[in-house]
């Protein structure tokens, strides 16, 4: 990334930060008169520290008390009144920060649930975890301290600046010197730097996700004897994370020494030319010492900014994550004149359907099938094959690259994605459940379902008997995605869920394929039961569970081979035949 590019990068992240900020003008504007008004009472101590030593007559021994007594009560006044406006402020930003993380953690979930499903085949789900909460805090801390010390800062700067000038003028003129060493300092190593802390915020990301998959991994893991592989793998993910993290904040602190010494030359030679000036009566002692602490307050800023540029560099890599994934575009709006899809009847058909996930390597060529009202649709074949493609291509997480998916006649490109999607039911291979009773998890699709309907569609899945043996039957809380039922168990009560939905069709991708024959040769008697005339379209890789099917589609390497009955196609004696045969061998 180049220069221009990487300071446009850098304009954009403030601008959007300031949007954010920007929502709340109050509590800015709040802390804005904090802030002030605090480093102009901390800033008048100083000056008044100057008038005692001035009211203090060296020569001829004398000490106007008056004076001396006024200004360090003034001191002692304004110095308490600066402290409480600083906690106040620090109050103030704590609560800004948090209103800020709050509303980019909304935006952030509101935009993942508009993102196109293909997003999540792309990214780990660690690696968002970790923008969703530790980039996020990262950019959080920045705003509640970072924020709040330049802001302090800036006006410190200011007014010691000012404060210099109305006292000794001349010695102003050494910060000409060292300001702008300090700024082109600065500015060049953060061209530097920027990039390792990006580097950094990624390679975490990848640690988390690793972390993640592992963890959800254990059972396998440690039935294939791979704790050792597993453990060596993330030692190499957590050595480049730490080496990355390492030279991020070992270049990133080197600003903070290197502008302290920049700043103790400046005040060395405040002290050397004062101290002459003193000597010639150009400048009287109190002023002088006033001179002093000013320096000091001029420089420890600029000194405290670049001591916090490495957090500044960290908040900057994280932001780019955040509205990253907040930017992330959703998934393709509907067609401005997309209808509803409403009355549906069933017929389902796909017209000489071409598609791939990636352009250069298709998945699907020339595919077409037609399943009518009421039918059940069975789709088989090697892994591979396609099958699970066709379902993404009709419920519409993915557009087909030419030809056409129609139901009842209507290119679903014409209809709206909710409607067309409400319009199945789906149960996948993957089950989902989520912390939660029994009944909310089977009642999740249909809100306002009542107790006799989630129990009428346990019995119909075949899982009511177990249900009523749980401690709280219904009631029974399920935590970490049903971690303490069996995976037969949790999807027949995700079959139990599609069941209690009213929708004109049903795909099940592999829905039985954790639970037994019988078992599932009874889900399918009652799934036919309660789907009767309605569209069914099962992808099933145990074909002796789907011979009582209307259709079957057999594929093969993104194409259809055969199709037909279950009948036909063992009379062909072709694919089907050899598949069926060599599964009837296996058993």
């Amino acid at each position: 990334m180049g220069k221009t590019a990487e300071k446009q990068s850098k304009n954009r992240l403030l601008r959007r930060l300031w949007q954010y900020l920007g929502r709340n003008r109050l509590l800015l504007a709040l802390a804005l008169v904090l802030s002030v008004s605090s480093s102009l009472l901390a800033l008048y101590g100083p000056k008044l520290s100057g008038q005692a030593i001035n009211a203090i007559d060296l020569g001829q021994g004398r000490v106007d008390f008056h004076t001396v007594y006024t200004c360090v009560i003034l001191m002692g006044i304004f110095y308490l009144l600066s402290a409480v406006l600083t906690y106040l402020l620090n109050a103030v930003m704590i609560r800004l920060s948090k209103i800020i993380s709050k509303q980019m953690r909304h935006d952030i979930f509101e935009n993942m649930s508009r993102l196109p499903v293909s997003f999540y085949d792309k990214y780990q789900t660690g690696n968002i975890i970790s923008i969703v909460i530790y980039d996020v805090d990262t950019v959080n801390q920045s705003l509640s301290s970072d924020l709040l010390q330049i802001l302090q800062s800036v006006v410190t700067v200011v007014v010691s600046f000012v404060m210099m000038l109305t006292i000794a003028p001349k010695l102003v003129i050494i910060f000409a010197f060292t300001v702008p060493a300090t700024a082109v300092f600065t500015r060049w190593l953060a061209n530097r730097v920027r990039p390792m802390f990006r580097e950094r915020s990624a390679k975490l990301g990848e640690l988390n996700g690793f972390v993640e998959e592992m963890i959800s991994g254990q059972k396998t893991i440690r039935a294939y004897g791979r704790e050792k592989a597993v453990q060596e793998r993330f030692k190499g993910k957590n050595d480049v994370a730490i080496a990355a993290y390492t030279r991020a904040e070992a270049n990133g602190t080197v600003t903070g020494p290197a502008v302290t010494c920049i700043n103790n030359i400046s005040l060395t030679m405040v002290c050397v030319f004062g101290a002459l000036l003193f000597l010639r009566g150009d400048i009287r002692l109190g002023d002088l010492s006033s001179f002093v602490q000013y320096s000091r307050k001029f420089s420890g800023p600029i000194n405290e900014v670049a001591n916090i540029f490495a957090e500044l560099q960290s908040a900057f890599a994280a932001a780019e994550r955040v509205f990253g994934l907040i930017d992330a575009e959703p998934e393709k709006p509907d067609a401005p004149d997309a209808e509803v899809l409403a009355d549906v009847q069933g017929q389902v058909e796909l017209q000489h359907v071409d598609f791939s996930y990636v352009p250069e390597k298709p998945v699907i060529r020339d595919f077409s099938m037609l399943a009518k009202p009421g039918s059940l649709t069975a789709i088989v074949g090697p892994t591979g094959a396609g099958k699970t493609t066709i379902i993404n291509l009709l419920m519409r997480f993915y557009d087909v690259d030419r030809g056409a998916v129609t139901v009842d006649g209507r290119d679903i490109r014409t209809v709206t994605r909710d409607s067309l999607r409400r319009s199945y039911t789906m149960v996948l291979q993957d089950t989902w459940l989520f912390h939660g009773t029994v009944f909310d998890n089977i009642a999740y699709g249909k809100p306002g379902a009542t107790m006799e309907d989630v129990v009428a569609a346990a019995k119909a899945a075949k899982i009511h008997s177990y249900i009523s043996r749980l401690p709280e039957g219904y009631d029974t809380v399920l935590a970490d995605n049903g971690a303490s039922i069996s995976k037969g168990q949790k999807q027949l009560l995700t079959i139990a869920r599609a069941m209690l939905l009213d929708a004109n069709m049903l795909i099940l991708d592999e829905a039985t394929s954790n639970v037994d024959t019988r078992t599932e040769q009874q889900i399918q008697a009652a799934m036919r039961e309660l789907m009767k005339d309605k569209t069914c379209f099962v992808i099933a890789h145990r074909l002796s569970t789907i011979r009582a099917a209307d259709h079957i589609l057999v594929m093969r390497a993104g194409q259809v081979v055969e199709q037909g009955t279950h009948e036909e196609l063992m009379a062909a004696g072709g694919f089907y035949h050899q598949l069926y045969q060599a599964q009837f061998e296996t058993a």
